[in-house]
């Protein structure tokens, strides 16, 4: 019988604990009635002060706001986040491309460059 008296004390010690944790950390507006230096007074109590905090001080979360879910389709920065990556897709496919049409020059033989651009040239003495 100790040990349940024991359990019993310091679960409702860490009841009272978030209790008070949760009026520190709640915004002003979702408090009821009183203002949170009573409430936090009120937690202190054993039990009965935890309880009426939940039940009577604090506001359910944006109560009587109704939130409508979006489709991704519907959702105007959704769509434009896909047309942002679909146009960055698009930039690094050219710039792949042409990449690839510099290394196949380079390795033909042709010169692209600008003249003395890092080439010497073929008649001149090597030092």
């Amino acid at each position: 019988m100790g040990r349940v008296l024991v359990f019993g004390v310091f679960v409702a010690i860490a009841i009272s604990i978030y209790a008070i944790v949760d009026i520190i950390l709640v915004e002003r507006s979702r408090v009821k009635s009183l203002n949170k230096v009573s409430w936090v007074i009120i937690a202190v109590l054993p039990v009965i002060g935890p309880f009426l905090w939940f039940v009577l001080g604090k506001k359910a979360r944006d109560a009587g706001v109704q939130y409508r879910t979006v489709a991704p389709d519907d959702d105007p920065s959704f769509l434009g986040r896909i047309a942002r990556d679909e146009e960055q897709d698009e930039r690094i496919r050219r710039l792949e491309e042409e990449l690839a049409q510099l290394d196949d020059s380079d390795l033909d033989g042709t010169d692209t460059g600008a003249p003395g651009a890092g080439r010497p040239d073929d008649d001149q003495p090597r030092r």
